[in-house]
Formats: C-alpha cells, structure tokens, sequence
C-alpha cells in the first residue's frame, strides 16, 4: 500500500470514527427526549390518573356578571352565605356526623320541579368548596334529561356521565375534566340517550357511585340532578348519596310540593332545603339564601 493510500485509509478510519460517536449522541438525545415526554404525562396525570391539564376552560368574567363566583373576594354578602350553607356540607360529609350517613361526600342538590335554580346553587356551591385548601370538588351533570352545566361554563359537549353508564368508556377517570378554576373538576352528562332514566336507576349507576365516594374520600362530588317530583329516578339517586339539598324558590315553590318531596328521598340522608332568589334589596338578585338541615 503505498503513502498516499495510507493516508486515505486513515482519514477514512478517523471518519468513520466520528460518525460513530455522532450516532451514539443522537441515540443519547433520543433517548432523553422520550424519557422527557413520559416524564412530561406522568407529571399531567395526578394520583388518581386524571389528567391536570386544563381540559375544560371557564370564562370568569362571563360567570361573575352571571352571578357566579369563583373568588372569595367578589360578591362577598353572598359569598359569605355560600360559605354557611358549603360549611355544614363539609361537616357532614367528614365530621362527627359522617359516621351516621352512607357516601356522605356525595351531595345531591335538586328542586321539587324545574326552573328553581338548583344548578345556579350547585355551580355556586362546587365553586365555594374550590375555595378549600384542603378539598376538592368534582361537579357531576346528572340531569341528564335536561342537561344545563356545560351551558351554564360555556364549554363544549364532551363524553360524560352518559357514556360511562353504557360501559363505552372503561373508567370513571376518563370522563374527570380538570378546569381553570383550582380544585374544581367536572363530569359532563355526555350524550343523549333515549334510555337516561333506566341508565341513572341501572346497577352501573350504583357502582359508579360507590367508586367515588371510596376512591376519592377527601373530595365532594356535587351532583346536578333531575327535579324530584315526576321523575322516578332522582328519589332513586338519593339512595346513593349522603346528603341533599333541595332547592326552593321564594314566592313561587308550593310548600306542599317541598313536603312531597322530601318524602321522596332517603331518609336515612342529610337533608337540607337552599332558598332562592329571596330578595332583600332590589340591588342584590343572588345575594339572600335560607337553609334548613334535618337529619
């Protein structure tokens, strides 16, 4: 071999050389970069694999001129009777008096029939028990007869209750919506469906709601559900939860309606009764409520 193919021959050993280690560098990188985006979801995904990004984004402003409220500073007269009505919730559900109810972190808020404001207080109160530092809250469109909480956010349809009743998503999980608002999640009522009512009375339903009220025992789940009176299936609800509000409007709910009612429900649960739109002060429409607890 003479000089110059010497020469060429080293150069092409040294080349080589260096193709190698470029190689095994981008290997090195590959392999941090999809270390970094395992990293990256297992971080979105908290304790009880739901996801934290912002999956459902909630207009504040739009809310607050709705009289929804969000910030312990705004609205503060009623602001401050939310926060009455949210503290015997909270005694209830983990206090002395849980021991006496079954599920008692779930609360179903109703009326005796539509058109009451049972899912302003809901919205209202899901919002109030956000404030917690030490509580979440998860916010469940039951009605799904007649389905108002994704109108009320202001967010899209998405899969929901509906869908986890028919089984055609595997986990209650896969339909727990993280929301701009801290501490506050949601579950839409998902589809129509011709078959809502035998859905909410189903032993999927039972089961559901023994899931979240053992899987998540530091939590409030609020449930939005169907007015009682003509509707078979909200009576057979309250037998899951440990507690009630129903909801009554001033001047115009019948009191032998709230009676009838009441009767309706478990009576083994917290029962309270949420007046609304009482008005002291023709400046105030939200700002006056009542409540009531029987045990």
């Amino acid at each position: 071999m003479s000089t110059i193919e010497k020469a060429l021959a080293k150069q092409q050993q040294k080349k080589d050389k260096q193709h190698k280690v470029v190689e095994e560098s981008a290997g090195v990188m590959s392999s941090m970069v999809i270390q970094h985006e395992i990293s990256s979801k297992a971080e979105s995904t908290n304790k009880d694999g739901v996801n934290n990004e912002i999956d459902i984004y909630i207009d504040k402003e739009s809310m607050l001129e709705r009289g929804y409220m969000y910030d312990a500073g705004t609205r503060k007269v009623t602001q401050e009777e939310f926060r009455q009505i949210k503290r015997k919730l909270l005694n209830n559900a983990f206090g002395r008096a849980s021991k006496t109810l079954d599920n008692s972190n779930l609360i179903m808020v109703s009326s005796s029939n539509p058109n009451e404001g049972k899912t302003f207080i809901s919205i209202n109160l899901a919002l109030s028990i956000a404030l917690e530092q030490d509580k979440t809250v998860l916010l469940i469109d039951a009605d799904v007869l007649r389905p108002s909480i994704e109108r009320e956010l202001g967010f899209e349809s998405k899969v929901g209750l509906i869908e986890l009743l028919l089984s055609e998503v595997n986990s209650v999980s896969d339909i727990i919506y993280s929301t701009n608002i801290t501490n506050l999640k949601i579950i839409p009522s998902g589809k129509r469906h011709h078959l809502t009512n035998e859905l909410l009375a189903s032993n999927r339903m039972v089961d559901i709601a023994k899931e979240l009220a053992e899987r998540y025992p530091d939590r409030i789940v609020i449930f939005d559900c169907p007015p009682i009176l003509g509707v078979t299936e909200t009576p057979v609800l309250s037998n899951l939860m440990g507690q009630a509000v129903v909801v009554v409007e001033e001047s115009k709910t019948k009191i032998e309606d709230v009676k009838k009612a009441t009767t309706l429900l478990n009576e083994d649960m917290a029962i309270g009764l949420v007046m609304n739109k009482a008005l002291k002060s023709s400046k105030d429409l939200y700002g006056y409520y009542g409540y009531g607890y029987n045990s």
